[in-house]
């Protein structure tokens, strides 16, 4: 019975097996075969771009992220951490209720590269931002177990003592301005300094902070330790602006509940 039902699937395999032998005899059409495979590949990734206008919403309050969450991100990405936590909300009603307004297109301008993806070990952090104190993030990141008892994340505890590396940060946001992130010249000339002044909220580099990227840019001593600057500093600032560059996703869901 099994060998009457797998026969038809039998004659098709010995009949692709014979056509791909055939093709590796004749370059030509082996040749000609790759790139209609890769052609059709490629227009499949290329042809969503020619409406990208349309798929970006706009957002007028967007803002690019600081030097110092900037900074956050690369340390972020230079960990790994993108490997077992997601940023993206899908729309569906089990995870906007777990995790908050489900993703927008226009969130993910500015990110280079983006950090979607869909391995979870552990929850999406699409909306982390301020949803935790600096202390419990700073603690969360030393020692993971110590407030999730089930937690298999590794120790981060050399972010501490690990000072924050300033010098290439002008360098870095010039290149994401090649790339269309609207840094302007300023943000780029004293970017070092702002990222010193945002985890100093009592200098006068934290004024300047405040007016290149405006009133709502969290200015606070993130690792809570005010002697040095530190890679736990740029850490937990890019974690807690997480879902705050722009307020749209929250107003429209609020738009849909209506």
């Amino acid at each position: 019975m099994l060998r009457k039902l797998l026969k038809p699937f039998s004659k098709f395999f010995e009949f692709h097996a014979r056509s791909h032998y055939r093709a590796e005899r004749h370059s030509m059409a082996l040749t000609i075969g790759i790139i209609a495979a890769s052609a059709v590949g490629g227009f499949v990734e290329i042809a969503p771009l020619f409406s990208i206008d349309e798929t970006v919403e706009a957002a007028p309050d967007m803002r690019v992220y600081t030097p110092l969450e900037q900074a956050g991100r690369d340390i972020y990405i230079r960990e790994g951490c993108y490997a077992c936590h997601s940023q993206m909300i899908r729309s569906l009603r089990d995870e906007v209720d777990r995790y908050g307004p489900y993703s927008l297109a226009v969130e993910s301008q500015y990110d280079h590269p983006m950090l979607w993806g869909s391995k979870r070990t552990g929850p999406d952090l699409a909306r982390v931002g301020e949803k935790f104190s600096d202390e419990w993030q700073v603690q969360h990141l030393v020692d993971p177990r110590s407030l999730v008892p089930e937690s298999v994340m590794p120790q981060y505890a050399f972010l501490l003592d690990a000072p924050l590396e300033t010098a290439s940060l002008p360098g870095r946001l010039a290149a994401l301005r090649t790339v269309g992130v609207p840094y302007s010249d300023a943000q780029i000339e004293n970017a070092a300094e702002d990222a010193r002044g945002q985890a100093y909220p009592d200098s006068d580099q934290a004024y300047a902070v405040e007016e290149r990227y405006g009133e709502a840019t969290n200015i606070r001593f993130f690792d809570g330790r005010r002697d040095r600057l530190t890679e736990m500093d740029a850490l937990v600032a890019y974690l807690q602006i997480m879902g705050g560059l722009t307020d749209l996703p929250q107003e429209t869901q609020i738009a849909e509940g209506e």
